[in-house]
This record gives C-alpha cells, structure tokens and sequence, in this order.
C-alpha cells in the first residue's frame, strides 16, 4: 500500500509543478479586461515594445496623457504600444467609472491607445499585471508603484526592461532614447 501512495504523491507533486510552470513567464502571456470589460490577451502585442502606464484623470500628472499619445502617434508605425491602466489607488484621483475614464481621456487628451478597466495596481487587491510587473521581474525593477503615472518599458519578448517613477514625462529624453533603442 505505501507504494502506491508514493507513486500518488510524486504524481501530485508533478501536476502542481506543471501548474506553477504555467504562470505568466512573459508580460505577453497575461490577459486583462479592456476599458470596455472585454478580455484581451496582451499576446496581441509580442513583437512590440510596450509602455505600460497606471493613469488617474484628477492627479497632477494627468497631463502626460497628452504627450503618451504623442509619443505612441510617434513610433506606433514602428512597433510602438503605450498601455493604459486606470487606478484609484493614489488619491481617489480616478473616481470615475471606465465608461467615464474612456471619455474622459478620448475627449480631452484624444487618446487612441489602449486603455484597461480600473483596477487596483498595488497592495493587496492588485491586478495581475502589476503583480507581474512589480513582484515578477528583475530585483532592481521590483516594488509597489508609488504614484500615478508610473510607466514600466517592457520589451518585444515580454521582459520588463525599465521602470520610471511619475515625474519622468514619455517625452523624456533618457525614457525616449530606451524606446529608440528597443525598437530597433
């Protein structure tokens, strides 16, 4: 009798291997709802270079909406994706619900890259993504996003390669310069 066991144990042991081994390896392998509540698989965007974003319409920092999008209008021929997750994390500064956050960001910042549904980017009831994003990857990337307006740069294969803290605009040069360099 204790054989079989073992050999059911080992068995077990093998499925929660496999199992855990099916956790997101790469930025690309996670799926998320869009600010329309539809699931999208961020596999659509391999081979790109994205800038993943937590965004709130009422925070200092809203204005970087408008240079995301110029930056996006830029290099997207290139291989450019600028990813927008709403949070109300900091602040209450996006009390708005995804219907209102998507006007809000289409009429006044005439944004035209994705946008995600609202959902927490830190602490207990954080997304996946961020959990990806900030408890997945390289030590020196790693942490809780402190602000609105972090921006993550993850390259065509899905690794997070640069993450800058909200007061670095998309427009900057050190930011933009890294964007040249992975689309190349």
């Amino acid at each position: 009798m204790k054989r079989p066991l073992k050999g059911f144990v080992f068995v077990c042991f093998m499925f929660l291997g496999i199992q855990k081994g099916n956790a997101a390896m790469s930025f690309y392998d996670l799926t998320v709802n869009n600010i329309d509540g539809k699931a999208t698989q961020l596999s659509q965007f391999k081979g790109k270079v994205s800038i993943v974003v937590n965004t709130a319409s009422q925070c200092g920092y809203t204005p970087q909406y408008k240079d995301l999008e110029a930056l996006y209008q830029k290099y997207k021929e290139k291989g450019l994706i600028v990813l927008g997750f709403p949070s109300n994390d900091f602040g209450g500064q996006e009390p708005g619900s995804n219907e209102e956050v998507k006007k809000f960001c289409t009429l006044k910042f005439k944004t035209s890259f994705p946008l995600f549904s609202k959902n927490s980017v830190k602490g207990a009831e954080k997304q996946e993504v961020y959990k990806f994003l900030t408890e997945k990857t390289d030590k020196v990337i790693q942490g809780e996003v402190g602000w609105n307006f972090e921006k993550f740069l993850v390259n065509k294969d899905g690794k997070v390669v640069a993450r800058f803290k909200s007061a670095v605009t998309p427009l900057n040069s050190e930011l933009e310069s890294k964007v040249q360099e992975l689309l190349k």
